[in-house]
């Protein structure tokens, strides 16, 4: 199985924000090493590193499991052809063992990469276990196990990621979703599209999706990225753009996707408040923008020892017993942890009593790649009342003091003059809410803001799309009764992608 194939399988399995691929450079593999004093080792050395960690092994020494190729299987085809004749099973335990003893103790990111790089080959190694073996029904859920570790190891990774040369802005949903598109301009490139707005848009627009659809109509290749926040406002997009960001590092095209609550003046603006009275604003104000850590000069190469197309022998030395992955000092450690007594694998797998995957979901942990925050709850009144109380526009803070002028007006006008400016198409989207949502409070507003942005389009040469329509009010395309899910936010993006007044960028 190529590495390739592994992280394929990898992407199809799992759509869970893994960081947003926050720990994609962890995943920079080299099959095979290529310092001067590796070569492929014999079949006699192979088997004697292959055997260094056994059932009856003490607590792993932290050399052994850091990665240097001397301590590493090179599996590069295009040295030797040696094939050794490894059990998957056995050896997709052995790299389980190290990442779950390394867990025990990791702290930094450099660690919490190493446990997510074991986890990988154990995930690759339990994947390669033969179909018509026995064991493959066994093997596939524990795939789908350490699959899950692996996806914890990552998150780890993100979380204690090195301290930003950039203070906060008090938002941490900015703070992400910056050093994402930052990561993402240094990755990738600079997008064709860029999506802004608050956690509407966030989670309303499906890049993805949006690039599929493009790409049949013949924009093949176009790169997009949604940078929506939690609780931005027109102050608080017309800040990112023009003060965090510069105008090289925006595109020509720009779908600012939210609704009216993001132009009320009247309600308090809690999000830019915190954001002007932050450190990073003071850096801001002193002609400082934001930009990534310079790239470690001294990158150390990995090997990663991961399965051939070989025969496999099928004689397992490990006895299994069901267990649970678990991190000191966030979860509490079964009694006969590895690290104690390695010969019971009482810590392999996530006990699924302790966490809550469904937090997860919903977190800022789930953003993918393109800064898209994918939902797949299904909003049901009977139920979602159950738990919130149900709040009439009347008595909405949202809607308090309802005035479309002000300083919200202000910087939409703002965003208006800097995209002309800069030769930047700005594209409004009106998102879509629930009939339950819309009382007869909210729809006069809905109304009037609808009826003011076509009025500001006309004579601001910008492009007003609104999709409040019915079709997109049904129950089973949003989270709540404001905010769409991953369902929702596909069909958006397919009217967006469909809308003929559009100019979409040439093709790459």
């Amino acid at each position: 199985m190529s590495l390739l194939s592994i992280l394929s399988l990898f992407m199809r399995s799992t759509r869970i924000n893994i960081g947003v691929m926050a720990i994609v450079p962890l995943i920079i593999l080299t099959i095979g090493c290529s310092s001067k004093e590796s070569s492929q080792p014999s079949v006699g050395s192979q088997t004697a590193i292959a055997a260094s960690v056994t059932p009856n092994t003490k607590q792993l020494n932290q050399n052994k499991i850091s990665g240097k190729p001397e301590n590493l299987i090179s599996q590069n085809p295009a040295k030797s052809q040696t094939c050794i004749e490894e059990n998957p099973f056995d050896e997709s335990v052995k790299f389980a063992l190290q990442a779950s003893n390394l867990a025990q103790t990791a702290q930094s990111q450099s660690d919490w990469d190493e446990v997510a790089r074991l986890w990988l080959q154990a995930v690759a190694w339990m994947q390669a276990v033969p179909i018509n073996s026995p064991r493959r029904t066994f093997a596939e859920k524990k795939v789908v196990e350490y699959m899950r570790n692996l996806t914890y190891s990552q998150q780890q990774a993100a979380r204690s990621g090195s301290v930003s040369q950039f203070p906060s802005f008090d938002s941490e949903p900015l703070d992400q979703q910056l050093k994402l598109y930052l990561s993402y301009l240094s990755t990738v490139g600079k997008p064709d599209i860029l999506i802004v707005g608050s956690s509407r848009a966030l989670q309303g627009v499906d890049p993805a999706q949006m690039q599929q659809v493009l790409a049949k109509k013949g924009y093949q290749n176009l790169r997009i990225f949604n940078f929506g926040v939690n609780g931005a406002t027109a102050q608080v997009v017309d800040y990112i753009l023009r003060e965090v960001l510069t105008p090289e590092q925006l595109p020509k095209l720009i779908i600012w996707a939210d609704g009216v609550r993001a132009f009320n003046s009247g309600r308090i603006d809690r999000t830019f408040e915190a954001i002007m009275a932050s450190q990073a604003h003071q850096k801001i104000a002193a002609g400082i923008r934001p930009q990534l850590a310079k790239a470690e000069p001294n990158f150390q190469t990995k090997c990663y020892q991961l399965p051939n197309s070989c025969k496999h022998k099928d004689n397992s030395k490990f006895q299994f017993k069901t267990s649970n992955f678990i991190k000191k000092n966030d979860y509490d450690l079964a009694d006969n942890s590895p690290k104690n007594n390695p010969s019971n694998y009482q810590n392999l797998f996530y006990r699924a009593s302790k966490l809550n995957f469904s937090a997860t979901l919903v977190s800022l942990d789930a953003i993918e790649a393109n800064g898209f925050l994918p939902l797949s709850i299904r909003f049901n009144p009977n139920t979602y009342y159950q738990q919130k109380p149900y709040v009439s526009g009347t008595y909405d803070g949202d809607y308090r003091g309802f005035n479309l002028g002000g300083e919200q007006a202000r910087a939409f006008d703002s965003v208006v003059a800097f995209t002309s400016s800069n030769n930047i198409q700005l594209v409004f989207v009106n998102l879509p809410i629930t009939d339950d949502y819309l009382d007869s409070v909210r729809w006069s507003y809905e109304v009037e803001f609808n009826r003011q942005m076509k009025q500001l389009s006309q004579e601001y040469s910008f492009i007003f799309i609104n999709l409040s329509e019915k079709v997109l009010r049904q129950y089973q395309y949003f989270v709540d009764p404001s905010h769409l899910n991953r369902y929702g936010a596909s069909l958006v993006a397919r009217e967006i992608a469909t809308n003929p007044t559009i100019p979409w960028p040439s093709v790459r």
